[in-house]
């Protein structure tokens, strides 16, 4: 499933060139609240406790798909040798360790998903605050997402700023 490929590296691309920005427009902020998740401490920390999770949940399904690969390399290696009634009670009982595997694997797959959403909505939270904090510090008079926008100023980007108060408020949760 998606929640457990692994991710091929992306290929390198090519260094953008420099833009030179206009001045910053005033009262005007950008924020990348998926870049400040990502940049803070307790967004780290809760990254690697989930590739933790994914890890364990990984090794369970492929201990139980392997056993089910050779349990199945050996029905066929005895079909020849089998009587037709053993076979196929064998095959059926093979197929339902399959289904049963499918199962676990999605329910192990929505455990996980449903975590993550916990987890990152638990740092939303905590950043909320931060985030209306920074907005006060800075004037700013309009909140821009930063992932709807192609070019901004990086002198507009709270986003630093976001990630520096939410470090100092949070760094890990259980």
């Amino acid at each position: 499933s998606a929640a457990f490929a692994q991710q091929a590296p992306a290929a390198a691309a090519p260094a953008a060139p420099a833009v030179t920005h206009g001045q910053p427009v005033a009262g005007v902020c950008v924020l990348s609240v998926q870049g400040a998740i990502a940049g803070s401490a307790v967004g780290k920390h809760v990254d690697t406790r989930m590739q933790q999770l994914i890890g364990q949940v990984n090794a369970e399904l492929n201990g139980e798909r392997t056993a089910i690969e050779n349990e199945s390399k050996t029905l066929d290696s005895q079909k020849a040798t089998l009587d037709r009634t053993t076979l196929e009670r064998r095959a059926a009982d093979l197929q339902v360790r399959v289904n049963g595997l499918q199962r676990k694997a999605q329910q192990r797959e929505r455990e996980i998903q449903v975590t993550e959403q916990k987890a990152v909505g638990r740092i939303g939270q905590e950043m909320e605050p931060v985030i209306r904090q920074v907005y006060q510090q800075r004037g700013c008079s309009l909140l821009v997402n930063r992932e709807a926008v192609v070019i901004a100023n990086p002198a507009m980007d709270i986003t630093p700023n976001v990630v520096a108060g939410l470090n100092a408020q949070i760094t890990q949760f259980a």
